[in-house]
C-alpha cells in the first residue's frame, strides 16, 4: 500500500502542475492545517517530494501575479509570505516599483513577520527599481541585517553614480559588525574609483589582505582596475600577481591600465603571455592589443592579432573590424585594410568611415573620395566623421569643384548647423585658397568658438590674405574668445609671412600672459617668427628658454639660420642638437647642408654627407638634392653630378639644382643638356629652372637660344617672368656687348627703375670697358640706391681702367661728401669645419704685430 505522503505527492503534482487553481491552494491550506507546524510540513514535503514543493510554490506565485489574488486567499502566513517572495522577485526583475510597493504594503497590513531573505528581497526590489531612498528606509527598518542587504544597496548606490554614499554605507556596514564578501568589496572599489578616493582604496587594500580576500580574482581584478586608472601600474601589477586564479577579466584590467598609460610595448608582452598560457580571450582583449599595434606600427603583431580574431570568429565584429582597419592604416598597409573591409557583410557607417579615413591618411585622397561615392551608392548615409575625413581629403586634393560638391553634400544630409563640420569646411576653403567661400561659411555659423576662429586663421598664412590674420585675432579678443595653442601658432605664422615683428611681439606678450611660452609647439612658432623677421637675437633667446627642444624646434632654427645666410650658426646648432641626443631627419640634413652651401664649407658638407650615409638618408630625395646643391656651390660639380646620378627618384627641384649647379660652374652645355633630359622625362620647368637655363646660355654665349627660352616662359609654360629672368637676359646681351639691344630690352619691359638690371649693366660696362654706358648705369643707380658703396666703387674702377684718374678722384670725393664708406674686403677660410673671416685693415687681432712681421717676411 502506498504511503500517504507518496499518494499526496502524486495528487499534488497532478493538481498543481502545470496550471495551479484556487481549489489547489485551498487543498494545500487544509494540508498545512493538519500538520503541527508549517515548517514541519514543509520539511516533510521537501523530504518526500525531493524539492518539488518549492517549484510548486513558485508556479503558484507566477500564476497569481496580482497582490489581491494572493491576499484574498485564506492561507497560512508563511505560505502567503513565500508566494509574496516569488511575486516580489518577479517584480524586481521587471522593474515594477508600484506593484512591489503594494506587496510591501500587504505584508505590513497583514502583520506578517518576514524573514531575513524577504527583507533582502525588498531591498533588492527598491534598488533595481531605482528607489534608493526606499531601499535605505527598508535597510534601517530591518530587525537584522546581513551582508546581502548591505551589498545590494552599496552596489545600487555605486551603479547610480553615488560613489561617496556607497563608501559611507560600507563604513556603516563595518561598524555594524558585518564582514564583507567579494561582491561587496568589488562594489566599494568601484566607488573608490568613481569618487577618486585613492587613500580609502589603499586602506581597503590593507583590510582585504587582512581578511584573506586578496587572492579572490574578482576583488584582485577590481584592485588592478583602480590602480591602473590612477596610473599606479606598480601596485596594479602587484595586485595582479597575487590573484590565485587569473581570469580574462584580470588580464583585461591590467592591459587596459597599460593602455591608459600609453605603454603599448607592455601590452604586447602581456598578450604574448596570455597566448603562452593558452587562456581564452575575447574581442575586448584583442581591441586593446590592436590599438597598441597601431600606435607602434607593429604590422607583424597586428597580423597575429588578426589571426586570433579569425580563430575566435570575431573578425567581422563591427568594433574589431574597425580596429583592424585603423591598425593597417597606421602600419601603412591600406591594401590589407581594404581586404578586411571587403570581407565585412553589409558594412555599416562606422566601417565605411574607418576605410575612408584610412585611405586619406595614406595620401590616397582620390581613392577616399571614390570610396565615399561607393558608400552613397550602397545606400549608407554619412555621419559627421565620414564627412570630416572627406573634407580633409578634399583639402589635400585642392579641387575647387570637388570642395563645392562636398559642401553641398553636407547641407543635403543636414549638417549645415553642425559646428564640427562647419569648422572643417572653413579649414578646407581657407587652405585651398578660396578665402571668400571660407568667410561665407564662417559668417553663416550660428555659434562661433575658438575652434571656428582657428579654422579661419589656418588659411591666412597659406595665401595672399595673410595680412587679415592680425585683424581676426584682434576681433577674437574683443568678443571675449580665449586663444589656445593652435590660435597662437596660426597667428605667429601669419606674422612670419607678412614680416610683422611688431604684432608678433604683441602676440608673444599674450603668450607669456597665458603661461604658454614653455610649450614646445608655441615656442617653435615664436622662434620661427623671429627668425623669418631677421630678429635672430630674439630667436636665440627663445631657443635658450625652451626647456624641451625637440627635432622640429632644432630643424626650424637651423632652416631659418640657413635662409638668413648665417650658415655657420646653422652648423653650430646642428652640432648642439646632436650633443643633446637628437637624431637628425631629412629636413634637418637639408637645412644644414644649405648652410654649408652659403658659406662654401666643403669639408663640413662632406662630413654631413658621411652622416647621411650612416643614417640611411643619403638616398632620400630631399637630402640628395641638398647634397647636389652643396657640392655645386662648393665648385665640386663632379661630386654633385655623382650624387644626382645616384638618386633613386628625382623631382623638378632635383633637376633645377643640377642645372643651376652646371651653370654656376660655367658648364653651360651640360646645363642645357640636363634641361632637355628633364623635359624628356616629363618634368615641367618652373621659374628656378629657367634662371639656370638662361644663366647657362649666358655662359656659353647663346643669345638666340636665350631669347627663345625667355619667350617660352609665358608662351608655352604660363610662367610670368621675374626680375631675375630679366637680369639673366640683360646679362646674356651684355656679355656679347649688345648694349643697344639692352636699351631696347629695358624700354620694352619697363625695367628702368630696377636696381638689379642697372647693376648687371654696370658690371658689363666694366668688362667691356664702355665708359659711356657705365656712367649712365651708375647715374641711375645713384638715384635708386644712393647709399650703396658698390656702385661708386664699380664706376671708380671703370674710370681707373681707362686711366681717367681725375674722374676717380671725383667719385671718391662724392662718396666722402655723402658719408659713404667702402666696406672693407674680407676673405673666408674653412678651418676645422668652421668659417674664419679676415677683414682688410683689421687691427683688432691680439697678435697683429707678429702677423705683419710674418707677412713682410713672406713678401720679401
Amino acid at each position: 500500500m502506498r504511503s500517504p505522503a507518496t499518494s499526496f505527492q502524486g495528487r499534488l503534482l497532478r493538481k498543481f502542475s502545470p496550471i495551479p487553481t484556487r481549489q489547489s491552494i485551498e487543498k494545500l491550506r487544509s494540508f498545512s492545517q493538519h500538520s503541527s507546524s508549517f515548517s514541519d510540513t514543509q520539511e516533510k514535503l521537501e523530504y518526500c517530494f525531493d524539492g518539488h514543493f518549492q517549484n510548486i510554490l513558485n508556479k503558484l506565485s507566477k500564476h497569481y501575479k496580482t497582490v489581491p489574488s494572493i491576499a484574498d486567499v485564506s492561507l497560512d502566513s508563511n505560505v502567503r509570505l513565500t508566494l509574496f517572495s516569488g511575486v516580489l522577485r518577479s517584480y524586481a526583475s521587471k522593474g515594477c516599483l508600484n506593484e512591489g510597493k503594494a506587496v510591501h504594503g500587504q505584508v505590513i497590513k497583514n502583520g506578517m513577520d518576514p524573514d531575513l531573505d524577504f527583507w533582502d528581497l525588498l531591498v533588492s526590489l527598491y534598488v533595481k527599481c531605482g528607489s534608493l531612498q526606499c531601499a535605505r528606509q527598508v535597510l534601517d527598518e530591518m530587525p537584522e541585517r546581513d551582508v546581502v542587504s548591505w551589498t545590494v544597496l552599496i552596489k545600487g548606490l555605486v551603479d547610480e553614480g553615488y560613489s561617496r554614499d556607497g563608501v559611507r554605507l560600507y563604513g556603516e556596514m563595518r561598524k555594524d559588525g558585518i564582514r564583507p564578501n567579494g561582491e561587496t568589496l568589488v562594489s566599494v572599489l568601484k566607488a573608490c574609483l568613481g569618487c577618486l578616493e585613492l587613500e580609502f582604496g589603499l586602506q581597503l587594500h590593507a583590510e582585504v589582505i587582512k581578511m584573506g580576500f586578496f587572492s579572490n580574482f574578482l576583488v584582485g581584478s577590481a584592485f588592478v582596475e583602480i590602480y591602473s586608472k590612477c596610473g599606479l601600474m606598480e601596485l596594479a601589477s602587484m595586485a595582479f600577481f597575487y590573484i590565485s586564479k587569473k581570469s580574462v577579466v584580470s588580464w583585461n584590467a591590467l592591459i587596459d591600465g597599460y593602455a591608459l598609460m600609453g605603454d603599448w610595448e607592455e601590452i604586447l608582452n602581456l598578450f604574448c603571455e596570455i597566448r603562452e598560457l593558452e587562456l581564452k580571450h575575447g574581442k575586448f582583449t584583442l581591441l586593446t592589443v590592436l590599438k597598441s599595434c597601431a600606435h607602434l606600427g607593429n604590422l607583424r603583431g597586428g597580423k597575429a592579432v588578426h589571426a586570433q580574431a579569425v580563430k575566435i570568429g570575431s573578425e567581422l565584429d563591427k568594433f574589431l573590424s574597425c580596429c583592424l582597419l585603423n591598425m593597417y592604416s597606421k602600419c601603412e598597409f591600406p591594401e590589407y585594410a581594404l581586404k578586411v573591409f571587403q570581407r565585412i557583410r553589409s558594412p555599416k557607417i562606422v566601417a565605411w568611415s574607418a576605410m575612408i579615413h584610412c585611405l586619406h591618411q595614406q595620401g590616397q585622397s582620390q581613392e577616399a573620395a571614390e570610396m565615399f561615392c561607393l558608400m552613397r551608392h550602397s545606400g549608407v548615409s554619412p555621419n559627421e566623421y565620414t564627412l570630416a575625413s572627406l573634407i580633409s581629403a578634399a583639402t589635400s586634393l585642392g579641387y575647387w569643384k570637388y570642395s563645392e560638391s562636398i559642401h553641398a553634400c553636407a547641407y543635403k544630409y543636414g549638417f549645415q548647423s553642425d559646428n564640427f563640420i562647419s569648422n572643417a569646411l572653413v579649414t578646407m576653403y581657407m587652405k585651398t585658397g578660396f578665402v571668400n567661400n571660407g568667410w561665407k561659411v564662417f559668417n553663416a555659423m550660428s555659434i562661433r568658438d575658438t575652434a571656428s576662429l582657428n579654422a579661419l586663421l589656418s588659411g591666412f598664412h597659406d595665401n595672399r590674405a595673410c595680412h587679415l590674420g592680425p585683424k581676426i585675432f584682434r576681433e577674437m579678443l574683443v568678443i571675449g574668445l580665449e586663444p589656445d595653442i593652435f590660435t597662437f601658432i596660426s597667428i605667429l605664422k601669419s606674422c612670419s609671412y607678412i614680416l610683422d615683428v611688431g604684432f608678433g611681439k604683441q602676440v608673444h606678450a599674450h603668450i607669456i600672459k597665458d603661461d604658454l611660452s614653455s610649450n614646445g609647439q608655441v615656442g617653435t612658432a615664436l622662434l620661427d617668427m623671429y627668425a623669418k623677421c631677421r630678429c635672430l637675437e630674439d630667436a636665440d633667446i627663445i631657443l635658450n628658454e625652451l626647456t624641451e627642444r625637440d627635432l622640429l624646434t632644432w630643424t626650424a632654427i637651423i632652416s631659418n639660420y640657413a635662409q638668413s645666410n648665417q650658415g655657420q650658426k646653422a652648423v653650430k646648432c646642428f652640432i648642439q642638437m646632436q650633443q643633446e641626443g637628437l637624431k637628425p631627419n631629412e629636413f634637418t640634413f637639408s637645412s644644414c647642408l644649405s648652410g654649408c652651401s652659403i658659406l662654401v664649407l666643403l669639408d663640413c658638407g662632406r662630413q654631413l654627407h658621411s652622416l647621411t650615409i650612416k643614417s640611411g638618408l643619403s638616398c632620400n630625395m630631399y637630402v640628395a638634392t641638398a647634397l647636389v646643391d652643396m657640392y655645386g656651390q662648393c665648385r665640386c660639380i663632379e661630386d654633385a653630378e655623382a650624387v644626382f646620378k645616384g638618386m633613386a627618384s628625382r623631382n623638378a627641384s632635383s633637376w633645377n639644382t643640377i642645372i643651376c649647379g652646371y651653370s654656376l660652374n660655367g658648364q653651360g652645355n651640360e646645363a642645357l643638356q640636363a634641361f632637355r633630359i628633364m623635359l624628356d622625362e616629363g618634368f615641367l620647368p618652373d621659374e628656378i629652372t629657367f634662371i639656370g637655363v638662361l644663366s647657362a646660355c649666358s655662359h656659353v654665349g647663346l643669345i638666340e637660344e636665350g631669347e627663345t627660352y625667355f619667350n617660352s616662359l609665358s608662351r608655352y609654360y604660363g610662367i610670368t617672368p621675374t626680375i631675375e629672368h630679366y637680369a639673366c637676359m640683360v646679362n646674356i646681351l651684355s656679355r656679347a656687348g649688345k648694349f643697344i639691344e639692352i636699351e631696347s630690352f629695358i624700354e620694352k619691359w619697363k625695367l628702368t627703375n630696377n636696381p638689379l638690371i642697372w647693376e648687371t649693366i654696370l658690371w658689363a660696362s666694366k668688362v667691356h670697358g664702355n665708359v659711356g654706358i657705365g656712367e649712365r648705369a651708375a647715374k641711375k643707380l645713384f638715384e635708386l640706391e644712393p647709399r650703396v658703396d658698390y656702385n661708386y666703387v664699380m664706376l671708380s674702377e671703370i674710370y681707373a681702367a681707362k686711366g681717367k684718374w681725375d674722374d676717380v678722384v671725383k667719385v671718391r670725393a662724392l662718396m666722402s661728401n655723402q658719408g659713404i664708406h667702402k666696406e672693407p674686403g674680407c676673405s673666408c677660410l674653412e678651418i676645422d669645419g668652421e668659417a674664419q673671416t679676415f677683414f682688410a685693415q683689421d687691427l683688432s687681432h691680439p697678435k697683429i704685430s707678429e702677423i705683419r712681421v710674418l707677412l713682410e717676411g713672406l713678401s720679401q
